[in-house]
């Protein structure tokens, strides 16, 4: 099917009443069920913790999973995030729809701001209106195209200082003369009319190389405390400058998926500290550190400060947010919170040979599937003894099992992916539509699989990372795993927005 056709009702005629059986391959597939649980966890979540939230959409790149992000009915303020310009415009009239209803809405252009995206940006801000824009800024170079921005807008901008607190991606440094510099410039900007400095943003990257259950935690107390410094900083200067704004709380905002999932933890969600599933008599595995309790609880009785969490892949996690271990185990962060797969066909299976592909033999068998490094992505988890691209999910007979507690570390001392002891299939090796994949069994490579793989025969993957594997799709199909019996059913298709 030619890309051109990507309308939402063609692609609906086409696909909606089809099995997975009998779609295309590759295709990329959502469960709209998984969806629903993950954004409804993370609502709740900032709702019971008393903070703002702003959605990422850059992962998926639709409007459909952004209603489900913020709340399609609910009231609070629609804040969301985009990493490219073309995501803006896409979601501006999801966002006038929300605004013309009375919601208070905000997009927030996450990447430091460059100078031949100011017209663009200045339409989508003309089109929301006042508030309704929101750009990053990390460099003073960056600063003379806010003024421009407001003037073709007819709107100030809100801008955010992007604050480096470990991950060496963007950002300055809190303590580093720039830091002090760049607050100085943006409260003069601000005085004279040429944007509101809203906040400080940060983003705890490096979080996603956690392994050890809730250990992002201690970068959510990094995130916060280093926002803090620097809030110091602005309050000062502001009280010092008589800045009209001195009263207007300065907004922290901090996040990514692993720290963002951990307001989770049920010693945040409970007042009388309750553990999983809500029952006080359940012990916590690994309590929520008091001076991460104590910095919240500082920051919140701020008036000064307003504590904004942000976040992008958790609707449809990943093999990478399963290893960060970042969510309650037992429930919520397991591979059925997984709302991505990709669906693959076998073309080809082999026997174990040596140097078949130049090296030594993998297991009793491989297969070769028609998707590979543009069907999957090529963002490795690392750490661990998993070194694969995708892992095959137990469906249509696959013989696979789901990764195990421990993934991606060894599972009772044997190797391979701490599937369960059943073993599973991973994707062992990519070129660019080629997809190997191999058995791993424990720490035996060679025993065979209880359920060979056949040609012909479907399987599901799951990616490393969903932001890198949508990427070669033009749109997802989205299926319900709550239709009992249908649950391969095409429900809906919701087109991704491609470029930049």
């Amino acid at each position: 099917m030619a890309w051109a056709e990507t309308s939402k009702e063609a692609l609906q005629a086409r696909f909606v009443g089809k099995s997975l059986h009998d779609v295309g391959t590759p295709a990329v597939v959502l469960d709209l069920a998984i969806l629903e649980d993950n954004c409804n966890l993370m609502l709740e979540a900032v709702e019971k913790l008393g903070l703002g939230w702003r959605a990422h959409i850059k992962t998926h790149k639709t409007t459909e999973l952004t209603r489900l992000q913020v709340g399609d009915k609910s009231t609070s303020p629609a804040n969301i995030m985009v990493s490219t310009v073309l995501e803006a415009e896409n979601i501006a009239p999801l966002l006038r729809e929300y605004r013309d209803a009375g919601r208070k809405v905000n997009v927030l252009y996450a990447f430091p701001l460059l100078g031949s995206y100011v017209d663009r940006l200045s339409r989508v801000a003309a089109q929301l209106g006042p508030g309704g824009l929101s750009v990053l800024v990390d460099h003073a170079d960056q600063l003379q195209h806010i003024p421009i921005l407001a003037s073709k807008s007819g709107n100030r901008p809100q801008v955010f200082l992007k604050i480096d607190m470990g991950y060496h991606r963007a950002g300055v440094p809190p303590d580093a003369p720039e830091c002090a510099h760049l607050v100085e410039a943006l409260l003069g900007l601000e005085a004279a009319g040429s944007c509101d400095f809203l906040g400080l943003y940060c983003h705890a990257g490096h979080s996603y190389s956690t392994r050890r259950p809730w250990e992002a935690l201690g970068l959510l107390e990094e995130e916060l405390a280093q926002l803090q410094r620097v809030a110091r900083v602005v309050k000062a200067a502001r009280l010092s400058s008589s800045s009209p704004t001195a009263a207007r709380p300065l907004v922290l905002s901090v996040g990514a998926t692993p720290t963002a999932t951990t307001i989770q933890h049920p010693d945040f969600q409970s007042s009388s500290s309750s553990a999983e599933g809500g029952k006080a008599d359940v012990p916590v595995p690994v309590p929520v550190p008091d001076t991460l309790k104590a910095l919240v609880r500082d920051l919140r009785a701020d008036d000064g400060l307003a504590l904004e969490v942000h976040a992008g892949v958790y609707p449809t996690l990943d093999l990478q947010q399963l290893a960060t271990h970042s969510r309650d185990a037992a429930r919520h962060l397991t591979a059925d919170a997984i709302a991505i797969s990709v669906v693959a066909e076998i073309a080809s299976v082999y026997g174990a040979s040596l140097g078949r592909h130049g090296e030594e033999a993998q297991g009793a068998e491989e297969a070769l599937i028609n998707a590979g490094t543009l069907a999957l992505g090529r963002e490795p988890v690392g750490q661990g003894e998993y070194a694969g691209w995708g892992v095959v999910t137990p469906w249509n007979g696959s013989g696979s099992a789901a990764p195990g507690p421990a993934f991606p570390a060894p599972a009772s001392g044997k190797s391979g992916a701490a599937a369960a002891a059943a073993g599973c299939w991973q994707v062992g090796k990519i070129s660019q539509e080629h997809g190997i994949l191999r058995w791993w069994a424990g720490g035996d490579r060679g025993e065979a699989p209880p359920s060979p793989l056949r040609v012909g025969q479907r399987v599901r993957i799951w990616p490393n990372h969903a932001c890198v594997t949508g990427t070669g799709y033009g749109w997802y199909l989205v299926v319900d795993s709550r239709n009992k019996g249908r649950e391969d059913e095409v429900v809906d298709v919701w087109p991704r927005w491609r470029g930049w």
